[in-house]
């Protein structure tokens, strides 16, 4: 738990401006929300908790044509990055 109070204030709480407690609810909900479901963590080989990881791309091909989209969540405070099909 003291690892997780660390993170969510070094990587959000410490770069936002809480205007009031419904703000602060909805912050923490979305960082969990990104934390649990995106965030790559080191203990689980770059793996989110709540999702695998992706399988390896073995073919230089697919390299060669591979786009990642940018999502920003939190006004651009927290970047998801993914796959496009």
């Amino acid at each position: 738990m003291e690892r997780w109070i660390q993170t969510c204030r070094t990587e959000l709480l410490d770069r936002t401006l809480i205007w009031n407690q419904s703000h602060l609810l909805h912050t923490l909900r979305e960082y969990e929300s990104f934390y649990n479901e995106h965030r790559p963590h080191r203990a689980l080989t770059q793996a989110a908790p709540c999702r695998p990881l992706p399988t390896p791309i073995t073919q230089q091909g697919q390299l060669s044509h591979l786009e990642v989209r940018r999502r920003d969540r939190l006004g651009g405070t927290l970047h998801q990055y993914q796959h496009t099909a």
